[in-house]
């Protein structure tokens, strides 16, 4: 009897291509959105915040998904093993599974709606997913033009934590729009990031990313004011009474940070060792994002 086994170098491809840690990424918006409201109206809808949570896994799942798909269109990801696409050599079935949790994560929201007798929640999230697909998908691809990270900013940050906020209470609030600012730098950090080892590959693809444009240099010197100011606008809207005192607790990602700004000062022209940098300002967006809500709960 022979048993087959996944081979360690397949494995590490098909973690790399789901990317758990990205899904952090879904879940901030909802969890800061969700956690402002609890500040403000001493309630939490524990069924509504729970099906928001898993339906945003299920859309980010299918942006990314579906990025694959539109990479695999342009010859950009020739050199990237770790593509579903290139990975399944199916393009047809990873475009239909893509779909697929669209569907699942749109019905999600269309229970929060029926629950609540009001359409708003999906209309935003329908705008967040027209932002998502105008990225890549054609005949947009804007993230091809460096729109990518402007895209990301709104999507993640003001509609997202809007989105969630009002679907526990109904109504908007000021507050959570400040709070959207900060959750959506902290995910643009993350896009921004992701650029740094593939300039060559985008400017072949005749892709014009942020980094593209300045060059890996001037985007290592741009970032300690990119991570700077996640913290500066909590600090400053705490100073201002605006933010309550226990929202500092997300300067816990102040370290990440600095981990961050001096790893790509050091190799931002080095492909190989630069690529695993996104993965560190994920750490800065998962503790800011997490310690900032906590700081409206407490």
């Amino acid at each position: 009897m022979t048993t087959q086994t996944i081979q360690p170098s397949n494995y590490k491809l098909w973690l790399a291509a789901i990317k758990p840690p990205m899904y952090s990424v879904a879940i901030m918006p909802i969890w800061v959105g969700t956690a402002v409201a609890l500040y403000e109206h001493h309630s939490l809808n524990w069924s509504i915040f729970s099906t928001f949570i898993s339906s945003a896994i299920l859309i980010l799942a299918w942006e990314n998904i579906s990025n694959d798909v539109f990479d695999s269109d342009t010859g950009i990801d020739k050199k990237k093993h770790h593509s579903l696409v290139n990975l399944t050599g199916n393009k047809s079935l990873i475009f239909w599974a893509g779909n697929l949790c669209l569907a699942l994560g749109i019905l999600g929201i269309g229970a929060i709606c029926w629950w609540q007798q009001d359409l708003t929640v999906l209309g935003l999230i329908l705008l967040c997913c027209f932002l998502g697909y105008m990225y890549q998908g054609p005949p947009f691809r804007l993230g091809y033009q460096g729109l990518g990270e402007f895209l990301c900013f709104f999507a993640f940050g003001p509609l997202g934590v809007s989105a969630a906020y009002y679907s526990q209470v109904q109504s908007w609030s000021n507050l959570s729009l400040l709070a959207s600012i900060v959750v959506g730098i902290a995910t643009t950090l993350v896009l921004f990031c992701s650029h740094f080892h593939q300039v060559e590959d985008d400017l072949a693809a005749g892709k014009r990313s942020p980094l593209v444009r300045m060059g890996t240099q001037r985007g290592a010197q741009l970032l300690p004011w990119f991570c700077g100011s996640i913290f500066a606008i909590t600090g400053v809207l705490v100073a201002l009474g605006s933010f309550p005192v226990w929202t500092l607790l997300s300067f816990v990602g102040i370290p990440a940070s600095l981990k961050l700004c001096r790893h790509v000062a050091t190799y931002h022209d080095s492909p190989d060792q630069v690529s695993n940098c996104k993965f560190i300002a994920i750490a800065v967006h998962f503790w800011s994002g997490l310690l900032l809500g906590l700081g409206f709960i407490l």
